[in-house]
């Protein structure tokens, strides 16, 4: 079995309903998600209430593709 090479250290805090915001390294500054159009449809989330963010399906599909 090999060593391990890296942990990731990545923080994730609720901010309310469906917003969160993470703390990734080497990002000086925050990374917030939440949810838009039919993602928040789906979820039954509120845009008006809680704005419209990225979400996370968004990041895992975007890092893939890079």
């Amino acid at each position: 079995m090999s060593a391990v090479v890296y942990t990731s250290l990545v923080t994730i805090r609720r901010l309310g309903g469906p917003n969160r915001e993470a703390r990734l390294p080497a990002e000086p500054d925050p990374v917030k998600f939440g949810v838009h159009s039919a993602i928040a449809q789906h979820y039954g989330a509120d845009v008006a209430t809680y704005g419209e963010r990225a979400t996370t399906l968004d990041y895992v599909v975007a890092a893939t593709g890079g």
